[in-house]
């Protein structure tokens, strides 16, 4: 999995506060009472832009360079960093069942060892992907 870096626009709000748009991703929007609130919410809302258009099959598009983007007064861009694999572990707990085949002498010695099948998976697969 990738970490992706999109470039925000920061509009002061009248009301106080920010509202978030990007670029490349007209349907991604959001807003925040202060600086950081409103980072965290672009984060969480960038997650749901590329993650739906993931799920969906659609273009993930290039990222803008934020020298290339005009902003108006009270407005300044931000890169906002997206790891899409750290957005998934922490949204989606969800298991999934998987068939294998191992030699039956394998299973047997496993089985007396009592070895958790399902976390030695996770754990090599996790290594042979070099990922936390």
């Amino acid at each position: 999995m990738k970490r992706l870096f999109y470039p925000a626009i920061f509009h002061t709000a009248e009301e106080g506060g920010f509202y978030v748009t990007f670029p490349d991703l007209p349907e991604c929007m959001t807003q925040g009472e202060n600086i950081s609130e409103a980072y965290e919410m672009a984060v969480d809302a960038l997650g749901l832009a590329l993650t739906s258009r993931e799920e969906s099959h659609e273009t993930i598009p290039n990222a803008t360079d934020p020298t290339e983007i005009n902003v108006e007064k009270g407005e300044f861009t931000m890169v906002i960093e997206f790891d899409m694999l750290a957005y998934k572990k922490r949204v989606s707990g969800k298991a999934v069942k998987k068939t294998l085949s191992i030699p039956e002498w394998l299973n047997d010695a496993a089985k007396d060892a009592g070895i958790n099948f399902s976390q030695v998976l996770q754990d090599g697969l996790k290594k042979q992907l070099q990922i936390g």
